[in-house]
């Protein structure tokens, strides 16, 4: 059995579907698990949707017709202007996504956004599917939320791995090929949960580690993984070859290419992963596997954008212990912000968040009233790993520094 995982970017419109069908006939399909993201911007629609639901307007309605529209312009594309089944679908998903917001009762937004955000993936892997099978390609339609189980921690669910084993045993049997959902799954009482924003290649890993899989290919709009984002970086190389290890490292400091949860199963079990072009697909990309050395060994940069640095220090200038320092980390948990860098001296403490739930200021309330506090919205995370001398040359030269942390092998910079 084999996993692909395909991304918004590679079913963003009618040509993009037509070629996951071209990919397939290339690759072979049997025997294949397909794990697609939702079609091009549709999570951003969808996270839309929701917003405005909670400003207590109407105007969620004209952006889910807007949803609507676009998927049914795809589907018009693809079918030559007959009406085929899945046409019904669209519509039907997506009043149902309309029945949820009418009869919803939750005042809870992170479970409101994954009841509706998770629409996007069952309706982009509804018209692939139709579309497989309507070009000879046979397919059967899995749903994602009957596999994947979970907690209910909505927006970034953790996975009951045995439950989740058992039921993608007893529903994804056969040669024939299966299209499912990234990024969702469901809770006991079967609420769509949601793995985190980008989770799709974290659902590809699940499927794969309880398959047994004998390798994982993520799909993307460039040649492999590249040792910087392309829309940020000029001059970016191809890595051909790197380890589970160092795939986790540029994951965890927020490489885009790979979910920093995708490497973890698929290490446990030795499966490789390729990431390779949804347009070049006979092209070798990027294998990650064990014990092989990152090639070729170019320094590697990745960026976050949007986030805050928060300064600590005690009014009293007496150290920064452990007591302090485990009521500052109990504080960033309970208000649910990810930390992306410490640093901490004598008297001080700073460390860089991202926060993602929007509460910042309940918490810089608190912090303030047992520390001096220093924050610094809207600051960029730069991480170099296998940093050389002048590799920060470029970026010290166009940002103004903030704070600089360096290792052996990596160099982090907050900047403005």
């Amino acid at each position: 059995m084999r996993v692909f995982k395909f991304g918004g970017a590679s079913v963003k419109d009618a040509e993009g579907v037509k070629n996951v069908a071209h990919v397939l006939k290339e690759m072979g399909h049997e025997n294949t698990v397909v794990v697609i993201s939702a079609m091009g911007k549709t999570t951003n629609a969808m996270e839309e949707v929701v917003a405005n639901y909670f400003d207590d307007t109407k105007s969620h309605l004209s952006t889910l017709k807007e949803i609507e529209d676009f998927h049914l312009t795809i589907t018009s594309a693809l079918f030559e202007g007959s009406q085929p089944p899945v046409v019904k679908q669209v519509k039907t998903l997506i009043a149902e996504c309309n029945t949820f917001l009418t009869n919803n009762r939750s005042p809870h937004p992170a479970f409101v956004y994954d009841q509706v955000v998770s629409f996007g993936e069952l309706l982009s892997t509804s018209i692939v599917c139709a579309y497989l099978n309507h070009v000879g390609i046979a397919a059967e339609w899995i749903d994602a939320r009957s596999c994947v189980k979970t907690d209910s921690f909505y927006r970034s669910a953790h996975l009951d791995w045995d439950r989740t084993q058992k039921a993608i045993h007893e529903q994804v049997k056969g040669p024939v090929l299966k299209i499912s959902q990234g990024f969702i799954g469901s809770d006991d009482n079967n609420f769509t949960t949601t793995l985190g924003r980008e989770g799709s290649d974290y659902s590809a890993a699940i499927f794969a580690y309880c398959l047994g899989a004998t390798d994982v290919t993520i799909w993307k709009d460039v040649p492999g993984v590249l040792n910087a984002d392309p829309r940020v970086f000029d001059k970016t190389q191809l890595l051909h070859h790197i380890s589970y290890q160092e795939a986790i490292e540029l994951a965890f400091y927020g490489a885009s290419v790979i979910h920093p949860k995708t490497l973890q199963p698929l290490q446990r079990k030795e499966i490789p992963l390729f990431v390779k072009s949804f347009l070049h697909p006979k092209e070798a990309g990027t294998q990650v596997g064990k014990g092989v050395r990152m090639r070729p060994e170019v320094p590697c940069y990745i960026v976050k954008k949007e986030l805050s640095l928060l300064r600590l220090s005690t009014r009293d200038f007496s150290f920064v212990m452990e007591d302090n320092i485990s009521e500052i980390f109990k504080l960033l948990h309970d208000h649910k912000m990810s930390v992306d860098l410490i640093q901490n001296s004598a008297i001080s403490f700073s460390v860089c968040v991202k926060d993602k739930y929007h509460n910042m200021d309940a918490m810089l309330h608190t912090l303030r009233a047992r520390f001096d506090v220093e924050h610094t919205p809207e600051v960029y995370l730069y991480t170099i790993r296998h940093f050389e001398e002048n590799s920060a040359d470029a970026l010290l030269k166009s940002h103004e520094l903030v704070l600089e942390q360096r290792s052996e092998t990596t160099l982090q910079l907050v900047m403005k």
